[in-house]
């Protein structure tokens, strides 16, 4: 397939790819090697029509965007490392500032957050998955609300839309855990569905769909390597040894049955991002033809979905 399969998706829907497959965001020698201009020429020539923020992003919009414009990019979202669940709005509102001035800035609707503040000191994605800090129930409801007031001034502010990420080894990694903050948030807060996150905390993504598909506002497509899954679980390794044994992977390398979610997408109406996403190491999985099967994939679903 070539980019022209991107008329499969429906109106509305845009098809991008992060850069943590050409560079890691915190195994910074996954990737030290690999340059910027590689990454957005890559990506460009597999198809995509944007990208998310790395860490070889610059952070000036005048910086920025003549180098997405190069390549015929858009900057889809970034991420925040979030600390309101021990933080103030106030401080929090501060923190993001920047950040959200660049998304803004470049035409972004969405800024995806993940909460990091209740993760274990030093390098919490060093340790066994097993010892992930858990939020006790009783914190849920004002954590809830502080994401509400934070959502809402940072869509007033910036006009942007919170997108909160379920993830591994934070405070809403399970289903449960994801549920009850949704159960208690505004409808300020909306969801980032990520299917590799939900596949490894161990629940079917379609169960989000099915309780918050109406929250969702931003997509990951990310799959998983069972086997390697099972390894990093049953010797308690932890988030950072996975990546590197490579646990997660493109659509279609992995054992993630996409169908339901081309479903959601097509029926349900959703309009945004779908992001490809593989944090794996790149001397292992070459970027661009990994990237460009995923596209394949991903385009031909919709496609058979269409036929």
């Amino acid at each position: 397939m070539t980019a022209r399969s991107l008329h499969t998706l429906p109106d509305g829907v845009r098809l991008g790819v992060s850069p943590l497959s050409w560079a890691n965001d915190v195994l910074e020698d996954l990737g030290a090697d690999i340059s910027l201009e590689t990454c957005l020429a890559e990506a460009a020539a597999a198809g995509y029509r944007g990208v998310e923020l790395g860490r070889k992003f610059p952070r000036d919009p005048a910086a920025l965007k003549p180098l997405l414009d190069a390549r015929d990019l858009v900057l889809a979202s970034g991420w925040h490392s979030g600390s309101l669940a021990t933080g103030t709005v106030d401080d929090e509102t501060k923190a993001a500032a920047d950040h959200a001035r660049l998304l803004s800035a470049l035409g972004a609707s969405v800024m995806v957050y993940g909460e990091t503040a209740m993760m274990a000191k030093g390098s919490p994605l060093d340790l066994p998955m097993s010892q992930r800090v858990v939020m006790a129930k009783e914190e849920a409801p004002a954590y809830a609300r502080r994401l509400t007031e934070f959502a809402k001034r940072l869509h007033g502010q910036d006009g942007l839309t919170l997108a909160y990420h379920h993830h591994l080894m934070m405070v809403a990694e399970t289903l449960d855990e994801a549920s009850r903050l949704f159960d208690k948030a505004g409808r300020e807060v909306g969801l980032l569905l990520d299917t590799g996150h939900a596949d490894a905390a161990g629940f079917e993504y379609g169960k989000l769909i099915d309780r918050f598909g109406d929250r969702i506002v931003h997509i990951h497509l990310k799959d998983v390597r069972g086997e390697v899954l099972a390894d990093v679980r049953n010797r308690d390794l932890s988030f950072n040894a996975g990546v590197r044994a490579g646990m997660f992977t493109v659509p279609g390398d992995g054992r993630i049955d996409f169908a339901p979610l081309v479903r959601f997408v097509r029926d349900a109406g959703y309009r945004g991002w779908l992001i490809v996403e593989a944090e794996q190491d790149p001397a292992k999985a070459e970027p661009l033809p990994a990237v460009t099967r995923a596209l394949d994939h991903v385009t031909g679903l919709f496609a058979a979905r269409a036929a």
